[in-house]
């Protein structure tokens, strides 16, 4: 049996959603604990209603509908796409806290395809000079795996739902059960936030919410938190 075979495309994507993926997405509550601190989220069921908001109005709207978009750009070498696309997402970062997340999670996978050698140096380089945030160096991910594009956008969403599974377990706090859950209703949401991500044109795709950036900037100086953001 060989073992120099490349991990399929199904394997590439339980990897890429892991929470063991080396780009510190457990680190960040993306305005979670400030939502914690406010009350405006006390237990499993303001947990999860809060998770599946952001789901539907920050993810499929926003950084999933850039996936969609920059997955194909990076399999055709569009660089000019993928310049716009990186663009949009740092000009839609409305706090230091979601500026950070972007530009430390996208230098993190970059560092993880550098070292396994998943993409090509010309790809590398491409990145490189973006400079990349998370939602472009994700896509460059995803489009190595070469899996379909729903299948490829379910994957990323729910290890995005773990993450924020798990930032409800510390930060609520909330048992493993309640957790589970969560991360049920998390799941059944995805296909129809991957659905609404891939039929967003330019025009569509968007970033608002105000309340989440206040309560990200309030969490920058909040005086007790365990995240980043």
């Amino acid at each position: 049996m060989s073992t120099d075979t490349a991990p399929s495309g199904l394997l590439q994507l339980i990897w890429l959603a892991s929470p063991a993926l080396p780009i510190g997405g457990f680190s960040y509550s993306e305005g979670l604990e400030a939502a914690i601190e406010q009350g405006l989220v006390h237990d499993e069921a303001s947990a999860t209603d809060w998770g599946v908001d952001q789901l539907h109005l920050t993810q499929s709207r926003g950084d999933m509908a850039v996936l969609a978009q920059a997955i194909p750009a990076w399999q055709q070498h569009d660089t000019a796409r993928l310049q716009t696309l990186n663009n949009w997402v740092m000009a839609t970062r409305e706090t230091a806290e979601m500026r950070l997340q972007t530009e430390q999670m996208g230098r993190s996978l970059l560092d993880w395809l550098r070292n396994l050698q998943q993409a090509s140096e010309a790809q590398l380089s491409c990145c490189a000079q973006l400079p990349p945030t998370y939602p472009l160096a994700m896509a460059l991910a995803l489009s190595l795996a070469q899996a379909p594009p729903d299948q490829a956008l379910q994957a990323c969403a729910f290890g995005w739902a773990e993450n924020m599974t798990q930032a409800a377990l510390k930060a609520v706090p909330l048992g493993q059960s309640a957790g589970q859950r969560m991360l049920a209703r998390l799941a059944r949401e995805i296909p129809l936030a991957v659905q609404t991500a891939m039929h967003l044109s330019d025009e569509d795709r968007q970033a608002f919410n105000p309340m989440l950036a206040i309560l990200s900037a309030r969490h920058e100086t909040q005086y007790s938190r365990i995240f980043r953001s």
